[in-house]
């Protein structure tokens, strides 16, 4: 069992800039948890005060219901694997990977089960008698995670550990570290700025920026569900399209010369309530939720013409603009849609999102 309690947790650094404003979060056992956000964002501050690498200026980070504030990091049972590796590179794998059991005097038969343990779920096998040197990127990344394997920890903490490798084998060692964890089944804490490196491998995710903690949830529910402005741009490739506008009393979304009919939308009761009508708020539409039809009917209210066509293979993206700001929709490569072609738009009206100007909060949650 390796529960994980961070309560009220603050990083003050001694020239008063606070890195880490009240963090609270409760990490279940198993959970493979995601830290995501921008850089400067205080995800990795956070990490490093869970391994003790950074003292906590206040609060309490318990591990199994012990406060493990003043624990020294050897005595935390968690273990870290950072971007750079920290290989030593006059060992060899085998070695790597058996040092931190070698320097906790270990019995030398303890030792090479471990090793030769991990090696096999890593796939190491064949390169224990390599140095770092002769490795690719990805097994010095799998070495790395086999250091920190061997120990058997309650926690696994990971920050940012595929950033160094190309885009092919990111996505490789994704599908990896999924696996592994599956097969580990141990509480892991992974930090990345990565959207999609935290979507496709987080049970939950949580969403920092400038030090606080904007949203914690599954993947499909910050996707379906962003709280606010901050997590609905950052989360989602390419990002939500925004605008600001207006919504009349009787229903009608004001876009440019043209309107929108909200009525039904199940946010205009919220909307009604907070009397809303006639200030001004943001709205959002994700790239997938804009159709495109390049047969312009008499009926179509909203057009514009194509400024950029970007084909990604079986879709493609459309840029164009409405209401003086870019919008982006995301359509199927066979839409047959060239450059600076006038074309029609249509939003999926159940699938826009309402912020408030001022909060940036989302005005409505979807269940």
């Amino acid at each position: 069992m390796a529960k994980l309690n961070l309560i009220d947790i603050n990083k003050v650094y001694p020239n008063g800039v606070q890195a880490v404003f009240d963090f609270n979060m409760e990490i279940y056992d198993g959970e493979f948890i995601v830290f995501v956000g921008p850089s400067g964002c205080g995800k990795t501050t956070t990490l490093r005060m869970i391994a003790g690498l950074e003292e906590i200026t206040s609060g309490n980070l318990s591990l199994d219901d012990m406060v493990i504030n003043n624990l020294a990091p050897k005595d935390r049972d968690i273990a870290m694997v950072f971007q750079n590796y920290a290989l030593y590179s006059h060992m060899t794998v085998y070695h790597n990977m058996a040092f931190s059991m070698v320097l906790r005097r270990e019995k030398s038969d303890l030792i090479h089960e471990r090793v030769m343990w991990a090696a096999e779920i890593l796939g190491l096998k064949p390169v224990l008698n390599r140095k770092p040197s002769r490795l690719s990127g990805g097994q010095r990344q799998r070495v790395a995670l086999g250091r920190a394997i061997v120990r058997n920890p309650k926690v696994f903490l990971l920050d940012e550990p595929l950033s160094n490798l190309d885009a092919k084998l990111r996505s490789s060692m994704r599908k990896e570290l999924k696996a592994l964890h599956h097969r580990l089944k141990t509480t892991m804490i992974y930090v990345t700025h990565d959207q999609i490196e935290a979507l496709t491998l987080a049970d939950r995710i949580v969403i920092m920026n400038n030090g606080y903690v904007q949203q914690i949830g599954s993947p499909l529910d910050i996707y379906d569900n962003p709280k606010n402005l901050f997590v609905a741009n950052f989360i989602g490739t390419p990002p939500m399209n925004f605008v600001e506008t207006k919504i009349k009393e009787d229903g009608k979304l004001v876009f440019g010369d043209n309107e929108i009919d909200i009525s039904n939308h199940k946010a205009f009761k919220t909307i009604k309530e907070k009397n809303l009508f006639g200030k001004s708020i943001i709205i959002g539409v994700r790239p997938e939720h804009i159709k495109i039809n390049t047969v312009i009917s008499k009926e179509a209210t909203m057009k514009s013409n194509v400024d950029v066509y970007e084909l990604l293979g079986s879709e493609a993206l459309v840029h164009f603009d409405l209401m003086n700001k870019t919008f982006i929709a995301k359509i199927s490569h066979e839409g047959n849609v060239n450059p600076h072609q006038e074309i029609s738009i249509t939003f999926n009206v159940e699938k826009i999102y309402f912020f408030d100007k001022e909060s940036e909060e989302c005005i409505y949650a979807r269940q």
